[in-house]
């Protein structure tokens, strides 16, 4: 399962993140969107998300991991048509299917990633695979900054998409499953004793799409970084965060799920303060990086799931999370981008607020009493 999910991870990362590093610039410079119309496009960008809850009903005919590798399929199909569609529209609907594709996978890696790894081993594999996924996105970010000179951004867009879907029909001829797991609820569940996790998961949304719909359009529109100058930034942040990620895991386990919280909030508190403050293109970028190492602790949240969770709930939990993650998403793109223009600090101060509140209620989460961890196997990892 583990080379499974791995495989899978570098497909997706490296056609998310291939489509990123390009897709402002061609957004701004061949389709010409506006900030409004940026905003509205991450707003659809995160509808898939929000539907994730869906996966619940759509295991009822096919098995996680055969839904995993499909989206895969399918995100590399919507990277591969969006040079061919540049128009708003065609924008659209090439981004729904890249997103469809991508949500739906990462809802079932991180139930797989929970139910056949134990308390102790699912922070380190979720960090692993992050940090094997920040490592793809050097690897592809390198190869935009060598390519985007001499090829158009229609033939960069269909080489990753292709590369992408190839890899997820790989992964649909195997059968990584073990039959001696508990079985998965084929139903939405809402618990009470989830509220915590449920609340986390919204904050965590509406501040995480803040950063994603505005960040980079920031450095574009604002600064005028190139596309040359994207991929170097992302060259950069993947190297910072393939050496952190792994102590990431660690910290997760060493010191628990609050502290590491903390950490990120109180952190991200002040980023998004300085976001709105400084008026320095370097300063702005070293930002963008610091924000996606401190982004990389939410990771807490679903392993504090997994400690409170019945273990049939796994696959739905993280269905319902993804959505009620996303239900914050696909409003606050387009509020954003109204307020953008007006003023882009309201922006990041309104993240700067959601920090705030995300640090106070973070203070609650306990140490609840867990179910018997594999040690051994958590130190192989």
């Amino acid at each position: 399962m583990y080379v499974f999910l791995l495989v899978l991870t570098v497909a997706a990362f490296g056609g998310l993140q291939g489509w990123r590093t390009i897709f402002n610039n061609f957004a701004v410079e061949t389709v010409g969107i506006s900030g409004a119309q940026m905003g509205a496009l991450q707003s659809l960008r995160e509808v898939p998300g929000f539907l994730a809850l869906l996966a619940v009903y759509v295991l009822l005919f096919i098995s996680q991991h055969r839904l995993a590798a499909l989206s895969v399929v399918l995100m590399g199909l919507g990277v591969a048509l969006t040079g061919y569609l540049p128009t708003y529209s065609g924008l659209i609907l090439t981004t729904l299917l890249m997103s469809f594709g991508f949500h739906y996978f990462e809802t079932m890696n991180q139930s797989l990633t929970l139910q056949y790894f134990g308390l102790k081993q699912a922070p380190l594999v979720m960090a692993r695979l992050r940090s094997m996924g920040a490592v793809t996105n050097l690897v592809v970010g390198g190869l935009i900054w060598v390519l985007a000179a001499h090829l158009e951004y229609r033939t960069m867009f269909l080489a990753m998409g292709v590369l992408a879907a190839l890899l997820g029909l790989w992964a649909v001829t195997r059968d990584p499953t073990r039959h001696d797991l508990p079985a998965q609820r084929k139903e939405l569940v809402f618990r009470k004793k989830y509220w915590l996790f449920y609340v986390l998961t919204f904050l965590s949304g509406g501040r995480r799409q803040i950063f994603v719909a505005f960040a980079v359009f920031l450095l574009v529109e604002r600064y005028g970084y190139s596309v040359q100058q994207i991929t170097l930034l992302f060259v950069l942040n993947n190297v910072v965060n393939w050496l952190v990620n792994p102590y990431i895991g660690r910290a997760v386990n060493r010191f628990g799920e609050r502290a590491v919280l903390s950490v990120e909030y109180g952190s991200l508190f002040f980023v998004f303060g300085a976001y709105a403050l400084v008026d320095s293109a370097l300063v702005a970028g070293l930002l963008y990086v610091l924000d996606n190492v401190f982004f990389n602790c939410a990771m807490a949240i679903k392993t504090y799931y997994q400690k409170i969770a019945d273990p049939g709930d796994m696959a739905s939990g993280m269905a319902v999370g993804f959505t009620v993650n996303h239900v914050a998403a696909v409003v606050v793109p387009v509020l954003g981008g109204l307020a953008w223009m007006v003023d882009y600090r309201v922006v990041f101060l309104g993240a700067s607020v959601l920090s705030l509140v995300s640090l106070a209620l973070s203070q609650l989460v306990g140490r609840p009493k867990t179910r018997t961890i594999d040690s051994d196997r958590a130190k192989q990892v």
